[in-house]
Order: structure tokens, then sequence, then C-alpha cells
């Protein structure tokens, strides 16, 4: 596979140490109280598990169910599938040439993976985990973003400043349209009318219209932004700046920046937990992740990580992030709230704030798995 000059290519293959599952009955005897004195406590934003994936991990999403976790393996071009309960890799999925970006369709049928190299975006049907079809792009793709109706996957391609909009019923690319300079990050916001693209080389995000896909304004913000994740309410976009070492916070009603957080060293990929009170950061110098009071717009913790670290996904409950480590081939999964064993609990629910679906608060399983439902984070860039 040909290797661009822009990434480091130090690919280990590190001894792979996984723990044990906690059983179902062990989990059961947790919450009826039987299990609950000796066993194992993680506190909030720890490093619960370490998983072992293909060569220079870079991006990440999970399923909108929560059960399973994407991880695209730039070294190797593969995508590892991970099974959120265990925490174990279930398969390796042969894709194409540096694959970078993946994100999952609303309906979690799909991921859609950028390849870097082969200017291309191959399409994965989750239920078979194979590639149904590969849909060519622009020249060099990294982000990529779908719409919360699922009808269109915005691509970052970073060489031709553009992004190319796909239809994904047909799979077909119906438009591209022409932003800064280098493009990096995308993020659509929830009501599905804006699209934020990061561009790396001059320092602003291009704010897309999705109903007319053209420009409709430029927000500038610090040194090599990378990474950009909208809160659930739509009303902020976190931009990660790679050269400044700082997150911009900008005002999606304006658009324009409405403060600046300091953060640890070359920040790459953002996620923000589901009820919008955190953005985690991943900085892949340094091997940590920050965790911004989005309340306070500063940094409350940092968390040490794997090697690497680049790209950051939340599950749609807001118990764990998954940060994919670059440069030990690994995912470090953070407790977000205090974990018991395997089981984190917050907001008074056995799996973590205000589980939606059939379970519900103070249930065992909302949304029907034990992780939650719903998908809540960034690829890395």
């Amino acid at each position: 596979m040909n290797r661009h000059s822009s990434f480091d290519t130090r690919l280990t293959v590190p001894v792979r140490a996984r723990r044990l599952l906690t059983s179902v009955a062990a989990t059961f005897a947790i919450v009826l109280g039987i299990a609950g004195v000796g066993s194992v406590t993680a506190a909030a934003d720890t490093v619960i598990d370490t998983i072992g994936v293909g060569e220079f991990p870079l991006g990440v999403a999970i399923t909108p169910d929560g059960a399973r976790t994407y991880v695209s393996n730039f070294g190797d071009d593969t995508v590892s599938v991970i099974d959120n309960v265990s925490n174990a890799p279930i398969e390796t999925i042969p894709i194409g040439d540096g694959p970078f970006g993946v994100a999952i369709t609303p309906d979690g049928t799909r991921a859609y993976v950028a390849n870097f190299f082969d200017d291309s975006v191959s399409v994965i049907d989750t239920g078979t985990n194979m590639v149904t079809t590969t849909v060519t792009v622009g020249e060099d793709p990294r982000g990529v973003a779908i719409t919360p109706d699922g009808t269109r996957a915005y691509v970052a391609n970073g060489v031709d400043d553009s992004v190319s909009v796909i239809d994904t019923g047909t799979n077909m690319v119906t438009t591209t349209v022409t932003v800064g300079d280098f493009p990096r990050g995308v993020a659509i916001t929830p009501d599905g009318t804006r699209a934020y693209v990061t561009n790396f080389l001059d320092e602003s995000v291009s704010v897309i219209d999705t109903g007319t896909n053209m420009v409709v304004t430029t927000v500038m913000v610090g040194g090599g932004p990378t990474g950009v994740a909208i809160t659930p309410n739509g009303t902020r976009a976190y931009v990660t700046n790679q050269f400044d070492n700082t997150v911009s916070v900008i005002d999606t009603g304006t658009n324009t920046v409405a403060t600046t957080v300091t953060v640890g060293e070359n920040p790459r990929g953002v996620a923000i937990t589901p009820d919008g009170t955190r953005a985690y950061v991943a900085h892949d110098i340094g091997d940590l992740v920050s965790v911004i009071d989005t309340g306070t717009n500063m940094v409350a913790t940092t968390v040490t990580v794997g090697s690497g670290p680049t790209g950051v996904a939340i599950t749609p409950n807001g118990t764990r992030a998954y940060v994919t480590n670059t440069v030990d081939d690994t995912v470090s999964v953070i407790a977000i709230d205090r974990c018991l064993g395997s089981l984190c609990i917050g907001f008074g629910s056995l799996v973590g704030g205000g589980s939606t679906g059939s379970g519900g608060t103070g249930s065992l399983a909302g949304g029907g798995s034990l992780v939650g439902g719903g998908s809540s984070g960034s690829a890395s860039s």
C-alpha cells in the first residue's frame, strides 16, 4: 500500500491484552445486590478496557443501537468491528486503500468509510459486514458525516478543497461543494440543515446549507482546524485546532466563535455526550483525552489513554467513549460515568443516562441493548 508523507508510519504490533468478559449471571447478581461487595469499581472518566484492532486506527463510529463500534485501520486497509458488550473485535472487513473517516446511517444498516488513497467511499452492509459498493469521490477523502434523515453522506476531500455529497439511496455523488483549503472534518446539525466543514490550511470552517448545497458563511477559527462535533441541541460546534492546541466553540446561531478553550497538545477528534454536557477531545501528542465541561467551557479533567489517540466516539447512552490509538493499534474504552465491573451507572439508570427505547430510566437494558441506543461522536481527521 502507498503511504503519504504527512502520516506517521511507525506502525507497531503490540501485545494484546483483554479483560475477561463479565458474565450475564454476574451482571444480574450485581443488579440484585448479590455481587456488589468486592466488585472492581471504576471512577468516572477512567479507562476500563483496551481493545486490539488493526494497524494505525483512525476513524471510529458507533451503531445507533450502541451494540457495535466500527474502526477504520489506515495502516492495513481494514475495518475492525467491536462488540460493545464484550469489548472484543468480532470481525475484520477488507476495505479500500487508506481508510480514514467512518460514519453510520441513522438506521444502523450501513457504514460509510472514506478511503484516503483510493479517492473513494466504501459502503458496508452492517448486517453482513461486507462491502456492497464503492463510490468515487474527490481526492484524498478524510471526514464523512451522514444527515439525520439518512439520505445523504457528506465527504470532505482534502486535496481538491471540496465536499462530495452522496445520495445514500443510489450511492452516487449528486453534487460537489467547493469549500476552504484542505478540508478535513465534517459534522451536520441535528436538524440536518447545515454541514460544518473544517478547513485545515486556512484556519476556517465552511458552513454549507444542505438544502442548496452552497456555502453560506465561513467562520475563522484557530490554526489547523481538524475535528468538529455539534451539540445535541444544535447551538454550538466544537472545533479542534491542531496548531493552536485549542478548541473553538462556534455559536451556530450567529456563526461566530463564542469562546476558545485551551486544551492539550495537537487536538484531533472530538465528540460530545448525548446530554451535551461534555466534549471529549483526543490529543495524539501526550496520549491524553481532554474532557471539556460545556457549561463553563473549561477542561474538567484529562484521561490517559493509548499511544497516539486520534478519533473518539461516544455511546448513545453516554456511558462510554471509544478512542482510537494510532501508534499502539488499540482502542481505549473510557467509562464516562462510574462503572461497577462492566456495568456503567449514571443518572439513576443501570446502563447510563436516561436510556431511550423500551427500557427507560432505571432499567437494566434501555434502548434494547446493554450499552444503550443511538450514536454520538465524530470520526478522526
